[in-house]
Order: C-alpha cells, then structure tokens, then sequence
C-alpha cells in the first residue's frame, strides 16, 4: 500500500501540527534554492508568486505567450470558502463533508479538510489582491449555490471569477517578475522530467517559437498544468489543454492516480454538429435560480413556451426533492442522459434538456416591486424588472449564450447538456503535494487528491489557490531544507544531454512519419471512442472494446500521421502531435483504470453496479482505495493502492433526496 504521508492526530489539528513542525529554509539559504514551475494557471501562479516572495529562484514555464490564457480564466461560477457569512450554517466542517460525500467517499481526509481549512484565507487573500468580488448592498461579500451543498458558501466576480482571480494571481506573480524572483519562460513547454540518482532536477522544455530545446535545472520542480479532459476532444476545456506534463511525469515513473474519474458538467451548450472543436460551459451558478425541465410527453416538438406547466417534468426537483436543481454535477449529468436517452431530450438533436429562467425572472421582479414600494404593477413591468436583477447577476452569461445560440435565454429557456469539463484523477501526490518521484511535486487539477470521484462545483479554482498560495510553500520547503547541502547541478551533465536527446529523438520520429491523416483526425477519433465507452457511462464490454480500438489507433497514429512544416521552427502541428500522441496513451490508462474498477461512485458509472433507482453503486469492501499506476512499458501498466480509511466521516450511500 502507498502511504500518503498525512500527519497522525486528531483531523482538524493535522494541518497546524504540519505547519508547527516541518523543516524551514533560511532566508539566505532561499536565495540559493531552484523552483522550477511548469503552468501559470491559478496553481501555477499562485505558486511562483508564494515562491518568488519567500525568496526562492523560480522559473515559470508556459506554454501561452502569457499566463493570463492560463485555462484558469475560464471558470464562471465561483470559489467556495467556508466563511458562513450567511450564517446559515457552514464550517471547515460542512465544506469537508459536503466534499468527501459529493466525491462519493473517494479522497483523502486528511488533504480534504486542510482544503477546508485554508479556504477561509483565499478570500482575503484575493480580497487584498483587489478580486472585485460580488458584494452585497451594504457593501459585504456576497455568496450563492453550488451543487451538492445546501448552505452558501460560494464568492463570485459575476460570471468571471476565474478571470478576476487569475488576474489577482498574475499581478502577484509579475510583481515577483519585475523584482527578479522570477523568471517567466512563456511560449515553452515541458516535454521531459530529468531525474538524477532518482530524483527530480530539472525539465526538458521546448521553444515553440524557434523549436529549440531547453535544458533548465532545479532543486524541486513542480507541475501545475492542469488536466486532461481534452483526452475526449470535446469539453469545455481551453483547445491548448493538454496531459504532456504530467504524462512525462508518468513516463519518468510518476504514478499516475484515479484517471477513469472525469467530470461531465451538467450545463454546457449541446453539440451542434462535427464542425465543433471545443464545447461552451454554462455556470453551474445558473442552476441557481434556474429550472431544468423536459416535456412530460415523449418527442414533444412544441416549442418550450408554448408546453404548459403542468406537462413539464421539472425532473430533478422531483427525484431529488431536498437538493433539487443543485445536486452534484454527476448526478445532474446522469438524470439528464436518462432523460434524453429515454425519448424526452428537447432541440433538434434530442440530445438537451431545458433551463428555464421564467420563475426566477418574475420571482426577483416581485421582490423589486416590494423593495421599491410600488402598488398595481403589471406582470410586464415586474418582469422587466426580474430581467434586470437576473441580468446584474448573469448578465455576461446569458449574452455568451445568445451569441453562440442565436437564441435570447431572458425570453426563452436555454438549452443544456452535459459536457466532460474536469478530471479528478492525475499524479498521486501525497499529503505534502509530492509525487512518488521526490523531487517532482503536482498542484492543482494536475494532481488528484483533493475531489474524490466526483468534484463539487466551485472546488476547482480553491484548491488552485490553496495549493500555490498556502501548502506548496511548506510542503516544498520542508524538502528543499534537505537539498541547501546541494548546488545547482549543470545542464551538461549526464542526464541532461540523455533527456534533451530522447526527446529530440521523439520529435523526429514523429516528423518523419510523413503519413497522409491530419493529427486532428485521430484527436477526434480517440474522443469518440473515449466518450462512447469511457464517458457518461461505462461497461465491461464496451471498455475492452475500447483498449483494443485505442491500441490500433496508437499504432495507426505512428505510421500514417502527418505533421508539415519543420522541427526548428514555430509549428503548432508538431505540438498537437506531440500532445495527441500522449493524450493516446492516457486513453488506454482510462480505459484500463475504468474496467478494473468494478463498481459505480461518483463520475465512474458502471452499468453493472447501480441501484434499483439507477444511482451509482459503490464497493466498499473491496475499491475504496486510490488506483495508482505504474508505467511498464508499451499497453502496460502495475496497480498501486492506497488505502483510504475514513476516520470521521462514515461512508454511506449517497442520498440527495
């Protein structure tokens, strides 16, 4: 059994306990130590920014000619923080138990609740950053929903938070830029870990302007480069997202952990047609106030204004009374798959489900005619005026859709289905952020500890930050208090010259395949089958299936790819091909990771493990440990397990009803 590493003691006095005595690096010492970062997303960022001002020497690496297109600037929604300001009655603890229980009891205690606990100082944190989160009348910071909670908990900057933050993060980062602690290399990419007497030292990174590659040393490096769902070709994720860091990690014998578990976000913009290259994400924050419904009748074509109440299916707020519209993505994702497959999916595909805004329109108009004091208005007025309190809290929302739609969601209700958005699997760590590699640690959706099998919305952009800002500059500190004996270690050793080399080996091999089909082409044909057999819903059939397609797709790919132009030049197709190349490997993993696991919890929905009501059926006795695996080879993979034993929580069926 692996072992993570988490502090013994009682739960919410392991953090502290941590922090109380780890091993510290001098400040003079600091200014000899080496940070390597590969990412600038909100982990990414916040991690140069916290390692830069304690006074390491770090280089950031990204592969966007600037860290403000990290994928971070996409959220929408919101960061959870267990501050109770609504008082209604959250803790550390509530934000521990509602992520433990929505990610199906599938993560780790003890990095879970230090999540909860750190949360609480990223909101001031970014508040003294100047993040202009939403505030109340008088002027107090403002909170909604998010599913699998029945309390409060999330701060938002409208529809951008994850802009507002990233920008927060940034500024933090190019002041420690502007002042030398920090070396920003953007416009590169990570295509190797060097490891020396078996642990990490450096990288291997790729010029994408000029094709060169680079050697760069350091006494830690850590990989904050997010995940991996764009393994399905369509998701919400930014085209770039890509699983080449963290897969060299795993090549250079990184477990790689839980990688079956990806998230499908229930509110995305359906599919339109095979033209697509990317999916939109609509806030989870609209299932706020919004309704999901489909027509009671099967086929129905009316369109959604002209089906009478009493023929619509508001189906959530009927299976799932308690939590209704705000269940957990996986359980929304499901219901809505359920639902279409069943002959009831609305739009011309029949593959969409209504969110309707009509109720919280004349809710909110209602409200503002009471605020105001008015007497005998009219229902047009009142939702004129619900129009305008929606807009202030969606507004930028609603116009992305009807830009992409055509369609106005103030008049008519949007039309959503699932999309695959975040993976919670990624690179074991353990309690301290490290992999099994010393050396080598991952943040953020790179690594998999914190979501269980399913992640709560608005969980994403707070363990960016508590990552980067408030357990990496421990974590990685007390190891690095072991390395001050070390100096910098030459990039013409050994070791550097056998990476660069292994790599420039791999490029031209790639290139010189001189094959006839596009490296898009066989991106999109190992989503499909990715998403057919590994996506909403698996089987043992279907996955077996599955390996065999991946395999002949791996070995199609390296003989009849086709990449143009040069290797020393800027060339966006050899990157991609680098990545898909990778990304084909990963599917296999998926696959693998999915059939072995022979139960349901949270996004891993095996058909043969599910309850008579069609909810996921988890097996305690014999899965409730992290799947962590260990490179072969070629198609092969050794299972690793890491025990996880619940201490304060009791596992149970998940109920949202």
């Amino acid at each position: 059994m692996l072992d993570s590493k988490i502090p013994a003691g009682k739960l919410e006095e392991k953090w502290v306990d941590y922090k109380g005595h780890c091993k510290l690096v001098n400040p003079a010492n600091k200014r000899k130590m080496e940070v390597i970062i590969v990412g600038t997303g909100l982990a990414g960022a916040s991690a140069a920014a916290a390692m830069g001002e304690l006074g390491y020497k770090v280089k950031a690496f990204c592969f966007q000619d600037s860290p403000r297109r990290a994928h971070s600037i996409a959220a929408q929604g919101g960061i959870n923080a267990a501050k109770n300001y609504q008082n209604d009655g959250d803790s550390v603890f509530r934000l521990f138990y509602d992520t433990i229980k929505g990610g199906d009891y599938r993560a780790r205690e003890g990095n879970v609740h230090r999540l909860a606990e750190v949360s609480v100082n990223i909101i001031d944190q970014c508040v003294a950053q100047g993040v202009p989160f939403a505030r109340e009348y008088g002027g107090l910071l403002s909170n909604r929903s998010f599913g699998g909670t029945q309390v409060q908990r999330t701060f938002y900057a409208a529809g951008q938070t994850g802009q507002q933050l990233l920008i927060g993060a940034y500024q933090a980062l190019e002041r420690q830029v502007a002042l030398g602690n920090v070396t920003m290399y953007s416009r590169h990419e990570m295509l190797d870990v060097v490891k020396i007497d078996g642990k990490a030292k450096g990288i291997i990174a790729r010029n994408l302007i000029t094709g060169e590659l680079e050697k760069h040393f350091g006494h830690a490096v850590l990989l904050c480069s997010g995940g991996y769902g764009n393994v399905f070709y369509l998701s919400t994720n930014a085209m770039g997202s890509n699983v080449t860091a963290a897969w060299k990690a795993h090549k250079q014998g990184a477990y790689f952990a839980n990688p079956c578990f990806t998230q499908i976000h229930p509110t995305c913009i359906p599919v339109s047609g095979d033209h697509q290259s990317k999916l939109t994400l609509m806030s989870e924050s609209l299932r706020n106030d919004g309704r999901i419904w489909v027509p009671k009748a099967k086929g129905d074509n009316r369109k959604a204004i002209d089906i009478p109440e009493e023929e619509r299916d508001y189906y959530l707020e009927r299976r799932y009374p308690a939590f209704g519209n705000l269940v957990p993505r996986d359980v929304a994702s499901r219901a809505a798959k359920e639902r279409c497959d069943a002959g009831y999916g609305v739009g011309t595909s029949k593959q969409a489900v209504y969110l309707d805004y009509a109720a919280a329109i004349e809710r909110y108009g209602k409200i503002e005619v009471s605020k105001q004091g008015l007497k005998d208005v009219s229902i047009e007025d009142i939702i004129a005026m619900g129009k305008q309190v929606v807009k202030e809290k969606y507004g930028n929302l609603f116009d992305m859709y009807a830009k992409i739609t055509g369609e106005n969601p103030y008049e008519v209700p949007m039309r959503i289905y699932p999309a695959v958005h975040y993976t919670m699997g990624g690179l074991w760590v353990d309690y301290e952020l490290q992999t099994n590699v010393p050396g080598l640690y991952a943040l953020g959706e790179a690594n998999f500890s914190d979501h269980g099998a399913n992640r709560l919305g608005a969980s994403a952009l707070m363990q960016g930050l508590a990552d980067g800002y408030f357990v990496a500059p421990y974590t990685v500190g007390n190891n690095l208090a072991d390395e001050i004996y070390n100096a910098a270690i030459p990039t013409t050793h050994p070791a550097f010259e056998a990476a660069a080399k292994a790599v420039a080996d791999r490029i031209a091999s790639l290139k010189s395949i001189n094959g006839k089909q596009s490296v898009e082409s066989f991106h999109k044909r190992l989503g499909k089958i990715i998403w057919n057999e590994c996506g909403m819903s698996r089987n043992e059939a279907g996955l077996k299936q599955a390996i065999a397609d991946v395999q002949a797709l791996k070995k199609e790919f390296w003989s009849d790819v086709r990449i143009p132009g040069e290797i020393n030049e800027y060339n966006p197709e050899l990157d991609k091909a680098n990545r898909v190349a990778d990304f084909i490997e990963l599917g296999e993993l998926m696959c693998v990771d999915a059939l072995n696991r022979e139960e349901s919890c949270g996004g891993h929905f095996r058909e043969e493990y599910q309850t008579p009501e069609g909810e996921a059926l988890r097996d305690d006795e014999n899965f409730m440990y992290v799947a962590a695996w260990e490179n072969k080879g070629d198609h092969e993979w050794q299972l690793h397990k890491e025990e996880l034993k619940y201490e304060v929580i009791k596992p149970s069926q998940r109920n949202y009803k």
